[in-house]
């Protein structure tokens, strides 16, 4: 896979901006973006989240400037995009990385509970890349990846909130996309499977597994137990890391970067199946008993 080199003394470093960087994909890709040359700013939501990311930065020598941000606030995205641009004189890349898991099925999740989740997944993807738009838009070039997941393609059992808003990200992008290339800028879609990360660990709504009233837990027990089995096989933060650097160092990129050949397999299935009957049999073998 090429890589972007650092680039030689004297001569300015492209800047990035990535979201969600506290651990995980978001930390394993500020670092290698560092590593490739990048000036990052790699921001977390609060500012003693940010430790494990300036000690995997310390590790790996590299700068990564850490910046608190809250992408759900819009004063805090304006404030962080503003000293971003004023320090590097503009932003060159933006990963939207920042995400949060929203375990329920729809009567189980409160509208309140929605709207969070579509304020983190979609409403703060939308304020990140509105805030940088006019930056890249004025300098024609720019690269915009979001990180994505496979539940924006194939909805997952028990995920009814999480992936409305994903399905509603791949949207927004797949319809920004050939709108942004006219001003040089070129938009990314990078779809992870599973993934082995604290993401699972701090999902929403997991509390409520062990509610004996609930007629849904035997159907989402069996689905925990599937969706377990799948993460033992599941790949590094780093894999996802190497796919952005990938897309960034692409001279065309396209619009959808899927990161294994797994997820590959379960998107191709999706798009050769406009009935839906392929994908959601594959859900309900997923609720069956063992």
């Amino acid at each position: 896979m090429a890589v972007r080199t650092r680039p030689a003394e004297g001569v300015a470093m492209p800047s990035a901006l990535v979201t969600g960087a506290s651990s995980g994909i978001g930390l394993a890709t500020a670092v290698s973006l560092a590593h490739a040359g990048y000036a990052v700013t790699a921001t977390v939501r609060s500012p003693e989240s940010g430790a494990a990311l300036r000690e995997a930065a310390e590790e790996a020598g590299v700068d990564v400037d850490v910046a608190h941000l809250d992408v759900t606030d819009a004063q805090s995205v304006e404030d962080v995009v503003a000293a971003v641009v004023a320090r590097h004189g503009g932003i060159d890349v933006l990963v939207n990385n920042a995400g949060r898991g929203r375990l329920g099925t729809t009567e189980r999740v409160s509208v309140d509970e929605l709207r969070a989740t579509l304020d983190v997944n979609l409403v703060g993807v939308w304020r990140m890349t509105q805030a940088v738009l006019p930056h890249m838009r004025a300098q024609r070039s720019g690269r915009i990846v979001t990180v994505s997941s496979i539940g924006g393609l194939v909805a997952q059992p028990f995920n009814d909130a999480y992936c409305a808003a994903k399905f509603a990200v791949e949207g927004m992008m797949e319809a920004l996309a050939p709108v942004a290339a006219e001003f040089g800028i070129a938009v990314v879609l990078v779809e992870p499977g599973p993934v082995a990360t604290s993401f699972v660990q701090n999902v929403d709504g997991l509390s409520t597994l062990g509610d004996p009233d609930d007629p849904y837990l035997p159907l989402l027990q069996r689905y925990i137990a599937a969706t377990q089995a799948a993460f033992e096989t599941a790949q590094t933060p780093q894999d996802v890391a190497d796919v952005v650097l990938e897309a960034l160092a692409a001279a065309e990129p396209a619009l959808r970067y899927q990161t294994s050949e797994a997820v590959t397999a379960r998107a191709s299935v999706k798009l050769a199946d406009p009935s839906g009957t392929a994908t959601y049999a594959a859900a309900r073998a997923r609720l069956a008993p063992s």
